[in-house]
């Protein structure tokens, strides 16, 4: 079961795509966080949901909002999912531990292996605002994201 909105959003650190450490607290006090997980790059649904948030970026990337979208594939094979896609925004890797944090935020299907289409919009305290979580292959409205982070 996924957190509920008003819990402290768990910590992690996770390698992004170029390899680089990316903690979560790391923007506690300075941005509001989009925290995205997705099942694994190179599907369509998944493909569709990151490239309609690069279309879009400027309202999940800026002076007070980061994206960070998660799945369980290896950093490697999301470096080659974002230069093929043109995506400039993280994606990191909850390779291994294999879904330590896919666990901590409820989102991990055991019987898959990988996490199910959770958002979390955590606020600059740390605290989760909002959140929606959607089977695997039931894509998301991002402009439900917008709306909420309108609300912050």
């Amino acid at each position: 079961m996924a957190i509920e909105v008003g819990t402290k959003a768990p910590d992690f650190e996770l390698k992004n795509q170029h390899g680089e450490l990316v903690k979560l607290s790391d923007f506690r006090g300075e941005k509001a966080v989009v925290l995205l997980f997705y099942p694994f790059a190179f599907t369509g649904v998944c493909t569709g949901e990151l490239c309609a948030l690069r279309d879009e970026l400027p309202k999940f990337v800026n002076d007070d909002v980061q994206l960070l979208a998660v799945s369980n594939d290896s950093p490697f094979s999301l470096r080659v999912f974002a230069e093929q896609e043109g995506l400039e925004y993280p994606l990191l890797s909850d390779f291994w531990p294999h879904g330590e944090a896919s666990r901590a935020y409820g989102v991990f299907d055991e019987e898959k292996g990988c996490a199910v289409r959770g958002t979390f919009i955590i606020d600059k305290e740390g605290v989760v605002r909002w959140t929606v979580v959607n089977g695997l292959p039931d894509a998301r409205d991002l402009n439900e994201y917008a709306k909420a982070l309108d609300t912050l």
